[in-house]
Formats: C-alpha cells, structure tokens, sequence
C-alpha cells in the first residue's frame, strides 16, 4: 500500500505526507528518536484515516527514547479509543512504559507509586497476552510479567 496526501504543494514533492511519514519511519528505525518524535507530532495535523498509527508510532518513539511518562499516557490515550490488535498493540507499549515508571519510583523510593505503576503494567501486558498472544511471540510480555509479580510481592 503507497501512503499518498496532500501537503502545502499538492503531491509527493519533498514536503509530502509520504516523504514526511517515511523520513519519521526512519528516524525511528535508526535511533533518532527526538527527530522520529517531532516527525509524527507533525504528521498528526493531518493524519486522516492514519492518525491511529502514527499516535502508536509516537507512543513507540517516545518509548525507545525513554520518555516513558509520555509514551504510556499516548499509548493508553490510544489503546481507549481502540478495539481488537491494534488496541492491544497500545497496551503492549502502555505496560512497557508502566513498567520501565514503576521500576524508576521504587529506586526512588516510591513504593505506593511504583506499585501503582507495576499493576496498571501487569494488567495491560495481561490483557494483550490473554487477547492477543501472537502480539508476544517471543515472551517478552511474559517475562516481564513475571518479574513484575516478583516485585509485588516483594513490596
């Protein structure tokens, strides 16, 4: 499928959705986070039909970039207006973040934070394993799952 939109010159000049959209991929792809971020924020104005993709896009980047406050509120904004495997890919980044939020406010010192973070975290990775367990081939979910429930029980 070729993405093709509209931009300020009409087609797929350089400023083209397309040229916009595979310049953020990249971006993304390539460990450029802040310049993937700022990608996708701009494609969002005028997203149409692929606003929903390009939020998970965001939601990733800001994940990969350790932006974790930023990527779980996207993802769960996201996965709220969102049903089947798309709303469960939302999850999977939402209980990412969660997950990386509730470890940083226990080394805080944070415990009823990071407890709160760690079960919104299992609840989600629940979710996307129970509805959609082809969306964690590997286990990833799984384990850190897991190494959640060690650490609530811990607390």
């Amino acid at each position: 499928m070729v993405v093709v939109g509209c931009g300020p010159e009409g087609g797929l000049g350089p400023t083209s959705f397309q040229s916009q959209y595979n310049a953020a991929r990249t971006a993304l792809e390539s460990g450029r986070y802040a310049r993937a971020i700022s990608g996708y924020a701009r494609l969002l104005e005028q997203a149409g039909p692929f606003a929903a993709r390009l939020r998970l896009e965001l939601a990733h980047s800001y994940l990969r970039d350790n932006q974790f406050a930023a990527a779980a509120q996207e993802a769960r904004a996201l996965a709220a207006g969102l049903d089947g495997s798309d709303r469960a890919a939302a999850l999977a980044v939402q209980a990412t973040a969660d997950h990386e939020l509730g470890l940083a406010a226990l080394s805080a010192g944070d415990r009823a934070s990071g407890a709160a973070f760690l079960r919104q975290a299992d609840d989600a990775m629940q979710t996307v394993i129970d509805n959609h367990p082809d969306l964690d081939p590997l286990g990833a979910l799984a384990a850190r799952r897991a190494s959640i429930a060690v650490r609530l029980r811990g607390l």
